[in-house]
């Protein structure tokens, strides 16, 4: 398994399809409620099988360099994944995307992870712009951005299609500087 370890507790990973699948979507199937709030696509992952045919999209698009996938492991156990959505060439930026399982919340995990990540982008992929796109109702997300040190850009108005309607969106963003002088700290 190909990782980038974060600390003791934590690991990103490339997923292994026919490996990590069954293992992904029990956790989906798990925290099913709560996802489909906020997270559309949890309503089309329906069997091991669904899970598997998007890890390996998601594992093209990699290499394509189009994004980037990662399976969070805590104590060695996946707990939920880290996106790279999209690679904006125009102003090289990119959009952070996460799950985690309701077990694992309250743990620094996602913060942790999300710094990791932020890493990986500004390093390896030359990113100067790293952005959260949230619903403005979902605290959890939010959370997890002013923890990890994002910026507050604003509110985009009506920008989240979710099952339910529109909802405003909130935007976080992390550039290279700020993240050059954290790290300096």
């Amino acid at each position: 398994m190909f990782t980038y370890k974060i600390d003791h507790e934590l690991e990103l990973a490339l997923p292994r399809p026919e490996l990590d699948a069954e293992a992904i979507y029990q956790l989906v199937e798990k925290n099913r409620t709560e996802f489909a709030k906020w997270l559309p696509w949890a309503s089309n992952i329906k069997s091991p099988k669904d899970e598997e045919k998007f890890l390996k999209d998601c594992l093209q698009k990699y290499g394509k360099g189009e994004m980037l996938l990662t399976i969070i492991w805590y104590n060695h156990k996946p707990v939920g994944t880290l996106t790279l959505n999209r690679f904006h060439a125009s102003d090289k930026s990119t959009e952070i995307g996460y799950w985690l399982d309701k077990d694992a919340s309250g743990k620094g995990i996602m913060h942790r992870t999300v710094l990791a990540l932020c890493d990986i982008a500004f390093t390896d992929y030359d990113i100067d712009k790293v952005e959260i796109h949230a619903s403005v109702k979902n605290d959890s997300s939010n959370n997890v951005a002013k923890k990890a040190g994002f910026h507050f850009d604003g509110i985009h108005r009506a920008g989240e299609l979710l099952r339910d309607g529109f909802h405003d969106s909130t935007i976080w963003s992390l550039l290279r500087d700020e993240w050059q002088n954290k790290k300096a700290r």
